[in-house]
């Protein structure tokens, strides 16, 4: 019986803060649209765009132009890309791309902007890097392709890589996303209007009314104070069993 009475006051208490916050679905609603609008001007405003451009290379673990390719050929060439991967990001490799694009960056700069993984599993892996502008992202990608393979070969003996997508012109901003700011900023305007009003809630020790007392406390009750604001004068604020004046001369 007592946990059923805690389950059923729980059900009680989330349906009054249902009601609660449907009272100040306006508030909420308010604050959600003035948070979407300000992180939306952030993003329009004050954050850089950025572009990525990317090329793909295939992993060849042989240097003989013999294009018959055996199983065996492919796996080597899969457990050869993570060994890829170290070289493009090495600062050797790294400094070269610099010079040779001209860029106005250091190597731990450049490292964060450019990344290399496997497509799906295979030999072949993308080369991905992010600019400030189209022509840098496109430009630092054809550098890397045309440095890479030379590093690899007078490191890796019997390897190489070939390419096989160029670098594209990137038409459209990788970041930032309109869209995902816009729904950050609805979503924390909601967070951050709902929380007080629930905590607030939560925190209001006011007698509501004689089932509020029911619930909470579990005591009888011996007397209620009448509710003067009522429109007529012969109206008590009463509890279960409580009865009005008139009511009281009727029976």
């Amino acid at each position: 019986m007592q946990n059923q009475s805690e389950n059923l006051e729980f059900e009680i208490d989330l349906l009054h803060i249902l009601k609660l916050l449907l009272r100040k679905s306006w508030l909420i609603i308010l604050a959600a649209l003035v948070c979407a609008g300000a992180l939306l001007s952030y993003a329009v405003f004050a954050v850089a765009p950025s572009y990525e451009a990317y090329a793909m290379m295939y992993v060849n673990n042989t240097s003989s132009n013999d294009s018959s390719i055996s199983n065996s050929d492919l796996s080597a060439a899969k457990s050869l890309l993570d060994i890829y991967v170290v070289i493009l990001k090495s600062q050797t490799t790294l400094e070269e791309v610099i010079q040779q694009a001209g860029l106005d960056c250091s190597v731990r700069e450049l490292s964060n902007r450019v990344s290399a993984n496997s497509v799906n599993g295979t030999e072949i892996f993308r080369i991905t890097a992010v600019g400030s502008n189209p022509k840098e992202a496109k430009l630092i990608v054809d550098t890397i392709v045309d440095v890479l393979p030379e590093r690899i070969s007078s490191i890796v003996d019997g390897s190489s890589v070939r390419i096989v997508d160029t670098a594209d012109l990137p038409t459209s901003r990788s970041s930032p996303s309109y869209a995902k700011y816009t729904l950050v900023g609805f979503l924390l305007g909601i967070a951050i209007t709902c929380i007080p009003i629930i905590v607030i809630d939560l925190m209001d020790t006011t007698i509501r009314s004689t089932e509020y007392l029911y619930q909470k406390y579990d005591i009888p009750i011996l007397a209620v104070i009448p509710d003067a604001s009522g429109s007529s004068k012969n109206t008590y604020y009463r509890p279960y069993g409580y009865e009005t004046k008139k009511e009281q001369q009727d029976s």
